[in-house]
């Protein structure tokens, strides 16, 4: 009943989606847009001869505008549980015999199931930065994505159950993920950062994915340390699934 009720769910979610193209080309825009006009800009900045350290920015930079794609796309993804609320879908939902483990399941697989998909298409690009795979390395690319994705969608719904607008959602979530994906190693290691970020870095379930994904993309040397990576991902998934069943259960209570 729990895995009929969430396929059900997930593929509503998906094929939602599917029908918006405008989601499917912003969520791909911005990061491919960022990266493009941020090796422009370096490559005009730097002086003749330097071409070597650019490009080798944009390898460094590449893994973490992945990481902002699946990030937006997971997160926004989220949105529809507001959209569900304002329709009377969702408590159409809460009044059925489906159990809030079903519905919070649905909603964070169909989103996952996206921002993967979206990950996927931009890591297309990865031999324009110098990335190549073997198969084993692409599945360890695509097993850190798809963790990052379940995390990060099931974040986006405990902020989006406790939201009545869509615009306080963006408002919220905008002020959340950019001190995410800033803190998560995109820019500048954890091994680098001042005494006072180093902290913010180690509690951000984001960095524990950026580490996992550039593990992958460089070649996994150590594969206990990925798996420890992915699986603190998967823990902090973990918390905020549970976190998400605890609320829609208060919620189905009182809707009872």
């Amino acid at each position: 009943m729990v895995l009929t009720g969430s396929l059900t769910l997930s593929r509503r979610e998906l094929v939602r989606f599917y029908r918006q193209r405008s989601r499917i080309i912003g969520s791909l825009a911005m990061p491919v847009i960022v990266w493009a006009l941020l090796g422009t800009g370096l490559q005009a900045a730097f002086p003749s001869g330097m071409g070597k350290e650019t490009r080798e920015f944009l390898k460094y930079f590449f893994p973490g505008n992945l990481i902002l794609t699946i990030l937006f796309t997971s997160i926004f993804s989220t949105i529809s549980v507001i959209e569900d609320r304002n329709e009377g879908f969702l408590q159409s939902v809460l009044v059925s015999p489906l159990s809030p483990l079903s519905l919070v399941l649905g909603k964070v697989m169909g989103g996952a199931f996206i921002a993967l998909f979206q990950g996927l298409v931009f890591l297309t690009l990865a031999p324009l930065a110098g990335f190549h795979f073997s198969f084993s390395e692409l599945a360890l690319v695509v097993f850190s994505i798809g963790s990052v994705s379940l995390a990060m969608t099931a974040l986006g719904f405990l902020f989006a159950w406790k939201l009545d607008s869509v615009q306080g959602f963006h408002a919220i979530m905008n002020l959340v993920l950019f001190p995410m994906w800033l803190l998560s190693g995109a820019f500048f290691p954890a091994e680098s950062a001042s005494p006072f970020i180093k902290p913010l870095m180690f509690i951000n379930p984001l960095t524990y994915g950026m580490t996992s994904l550039k593990t992958a993309m460089n070649g996994v040397t150590d594969l206990s340390a990925f798996l420890f990576q992915t699986g603190v991902v998967w823990l902090f998934g973990l918390l905020f699934v549970l976190g998400s069943v605890l609320l829609v259960s208060k919620k189905r209570e009182v809707a009872l």
